[in-house]
């Protein structure tokens, strides 16, 4: 399992743990995390799973794809560290992971 902090953006933290080969948004739906809304059920069609990578994990986790880039254009408040929940793909390398919430899914 590979463990997951998420943060919302008044500071709460949820500590939760995945599969790997799961996504850090399957992960946050499975454990009731708010903040991350999902409408598009992880197709990289929405932008309502947006997250703040902490700057720790910004290398290990990468870089968007081009189609993500596309879909952060209707995310509120994007961040350079900004990315979709649902394309970061839970690796024992991500182990500890730590994701922030935005306050509001754009």
């Amino acid at each position: 399992m590979v463990a997951i902090t998420f943060i919302e953006f008044d500071g709460t933290s949820h500590a939760v743990e995945g599969p790997e080969g799961a996504t850090a948004m399957e992960t946050a739906i499975r454990n009731g995390v708010p903040g991350i809304v999902a409408e598009c059920g992880g197709a990289c069609a929405c932008a309502t799973c947006h997250v703040y990578v902490d700057e720790a994990w910004t290398e290990k986790v990468g870089a968007p794809s081009e189609m993500e880039e596309g879909m952060l254009d209707f995310a509120t408040d994007v961040r350079p560290n900004s990315r979709l929940s649902c394309q970061i793909k839970l690796t024992a390398e991500l182990d500890g992971l730590v994701l922030r919430t935005p306050e509001t899914q754009g």
